[in-house]
């Protein structure tokens, strides 16, 4: 798949940015590359390889989920301005 110059107008309208002419022309070379990358990468055939969530074989040391502090939910909610059936109200900043 490779894109046309006229695409690249339409592409960046539906990303929201403002592109020039001659950024479009600049960018029509870089994303043509990216997009035969993609579909060289796509022929590759990956069956039987397991997904992993990252590159490196690693193992997130976990601790134990215990409670190390006190709670303190009266007295924070002793000074909040206000408060009601133990939730803190804040003012409303959407219309």
């Amino acid at each position: 798949m490779s894109l046309s110059p006229d695409q690249i107008p339409r592409l960046a309208l539906l990303a929201r940015i403002a592109v020039s002419p001659k950024e479009a022309d600049a960018a029509l070379v870089p994303l043509n590359r990216v997009l035969g990358l993609i579909d060289q990468m796509q022929k590759v055939d990956t069956r039987g390889v397991e997904p992993m969530a990252h590159a490196l074989d690693l193992r997130q040391r976990l601790r134990e989920d215990a409670v190390t502090e006190v709670d303190q939910h009266a007295l924070f909610q002793s000074v909040a301005p206000a408060v009601e059936q133990g939730l803190y109200l804040v003012p409303k900043v959407i219309e």
